[in-house]
């Protein structure tokens, strides 16, 4: 109970700017926890249709390769739709590797999305801390200014000891947000380089297929 007092009383005595901190706070966590939860489901879904999908290309049934990846919702099925899409009218690698990348680009920008709102935040927290205490300060001094000259030394160190909150507060918010956006944005690009291997894997696969059947003869 007395963390909770102490917490309350922090906030209360920072001034109206805590309240632009919190939400900002707010906004940073459901943005992180969505991203978050995006992004390992993903991950997951990406696994299973990859365990699902190999198989099939390593037998050469492209075609059922085919439908079940354009079936398929999932980021990885959509890049190897593209790859098999272009498979029936090229015959380089470079051209299958090109589609495939193409799918890709399409990709990273839901994979990325609203991540970088949180670095945004991050600076806005600390500003707006800083903010709070600039005007803090300047009540403060315009309050000695006018206060007797025995209490002015206490008046001030308690003044600035509040307007320091905000600024406190800012800070708080903000190392979090910047450390989240770190793990969101390493999280992410461990995702994109999956479905980069993944991609290489497909290409390498596909070669050998293709190439077998001439190797045979």
């Amino acid at each position: 109970m007395d963390t909770i007092t102490v917490m309350a009383r922090f906030f209360q005595e920072g001034g109206i700017f805590m309240y632009p901190i919190l939400i900002v706070l707010a906004l940073g966590v459901a943005i992180a926890v969505e991203r978050y939860m995006f992004l390992t489901r993903s991950q997951k879904h990406n696994i299973m249709m990859w365990e699902q999908l190999i198989p099939v290309v390593k037998k050469g049934d492209f075609q059922q390769a085919l439908t079940m990846a354009s079936k398929s919702t999932v980021d990885v099925g959509r890049v190897l739709t593209y790859g098999l899409t272009r498979m029936r009218g090229a015959k380089k690698r470079e051209e299958i590797e090109t589609a495939m990348e193409e799918g890709l680009m399409e990709i990273m920008p839901r994979l990325e999305k609203r991540t970088h709102y949180l670095s945004t935040f991050a600076n806005i927290a600390t500003l707006l801390g800083l903010l709070g205490t600039i005007i803090g300060l300047i009540q403060a001094f315009t309050a000695v200014a006018n206060a007797n000259p025995a209490e002015k030394a206490d008046l001030l160190s308690q003044s600035i000891s509040v307007a320091m909150n905000t600024t406190a507060f800012g800070l708080i918010v903000a190392i979090p947000l910047l450390l989240t956006y770190t793990l969101l944005q390493t999280k992410t690009t461990e995702l994109v380089d999956s479905l980069e291997m993944a991609s290489v894997k497909f290409l390498n696969i596909i070669m050998e297929k293709s190439a077998t059947p001439s190797t045979g003869a």
